[in-house]
């Protein structure tokens, strides 16, 4: 008999075995202990900075999934190997990609990364899947819908779960990709959730902002709020090919004359707009080349330079304020009082304002 604790397990799992489908017997026991045996050492972080420093992949990806763990344990070996890689890191473009789900991030990036690769360049996406606020689970799908990228010798992709995250990034992106800097790939891509105006956390951690669009699905005028359009530095239309083309040159119009109702950038930049078609490969050079001419205005004026010092700033202050959260409900009595606390809520026993007044004062005295 299943318990229901084990039935609700089951339900809310974010994956899930279908009863009477055995699993095939198509591996080797030897070979399975010894991938188990692999995988339960543990590399130093000495170990993992060498790997990193010399261009190994596996240690990379050993390294941001150390930094993404939220086991207190793994805290201070992260550091120790985010320390190390500081110095060789701030040497990359790092371009931020948003879009609504369906506008074909993954098809223009895997286009995007394919391009500057045949280039020589050295190409790392960085790519944030939603999680399920019911499961919270993620499908991390990333690898499989960028085929040809995934086996490029120049290139990494690294899918990564938003958490709980509001900005569209996962927790630990920002140090992910000096990580992937100091790996010595001179191109980040941050490929983001695509939540609409709540996006703004990538703009925090990227040199280049560009917004994905597409024409035809009633978008345009969703587009022309405010918000994430005052932070793009260009918009590129997407999928124009076949009979979209009309729709999409109509679409880069429209932004276009959007655009010139915004207030100046500080960077000088003026945003562009273009039309491209991913699946066949259309555009995707002049795409490049206005991230080149972006990347010679700022480095000339020095905002290039003056946005990397706020972002440092900017990334000091959220992870004082993400060490204070993680801090305050790991503390014993707040441990201890936080179910009695949310029941007392619950009955309207306590308004919610009083209780957190409450357990702040426990946690500072």
């Amino acid at each position: 008999m299943i318990s229901v604790l084990e039935k609700d397990k089951i339900k809310y799992s974010a994956l899930q075995e279908k009863a009477g489908i055995p699993a095939p017997e198509i591996f080797s026991p030897s070979v399975v202990k010894t991938i188990q045996k692999f995988r339960r050492i543990q590399p130093s972080s000495e170990e993992l900075v060498n790997g990193i420093l010399s261009g190994s992949i596996t240690a990379l990806s050993r390294a941001i999934t150390l930094i993404e763990s939220t086991n207190p344990d793994h805290l201070a070996k992260a550091n120790e190997v985010i320390k190390a890689c500081l110095p060789h890191a701030n040497k990359s473009v790092r371009v931020g990609i948003t879009g609504v789900p369906g506008v074909g991030k993954s098809t223009f990036i895997e286009a995007f990364g394919k391009y500057l690769t045949g280039m020589g360049k050295k190409v790392a996406v960085l790519a944030v899947d939603p999680s399920s606020t019911i499961s919270h689970g993620s499908i991390l799908g990333d690898k499989t819908r960028m085929e040809e990228l995934v086996k490029d010798k120049n290139a990494y992709i690294r899918p990564s779960a938003s958490g709980e995250t509001l900005g569209g990034v996962a927790r630990k992106t920002r140090e992910s990709i000096s990580l992937c800097e100091a790996c010595g790939f001179d191109t980040i891509i941050i490929e983001t959730v695509g939540v609409g105006q709540s996006e703004t956390a990538v703009h925090s951690m990227v040199d280049f902002f560009l917004l994905l669009k597409i024409s035809g699905a009633g978008d345009e005028l969703q587009g022309i709020k405010r918000g994430i359009m005052e932070m793009a530095d260009a918009i590129v239309i997407n999928k124009a090919d076949g009979d979209n083309i009309r729709k999409a040159k109509l679409a880069k119009s429209e932004f276009n004359r959007a655009l010139h109702l915004f207030p100046a950038k500080k960077s000088g930049w003026t945003p562009t707009t273009s039309t491209c078609s991913a699946i066949n490969q259309d555009g995707i050079p002049e795409v490049w080349a206005t991230i080149e001419k972006f990347l010679e205005l700022t480095k000339t004026n020095d905002y290039f330079y003056t946005k990397r010092s706020e972002q440092n700033e900017y990334w000091l202050m959220e992870t004082i304020n993400e060490q204070i959260k993680l801090r305050f409900y790991n503390h014993p009595t707040i441990q201890s009082l936080l179910d009695s606390t949310k029941k007392a809520v619950q009955n309207d026993e306590i308004s919610p304002f009083a209780a957190a007044q409450l357990l702040l004062k426990e946690y500072f005295k």
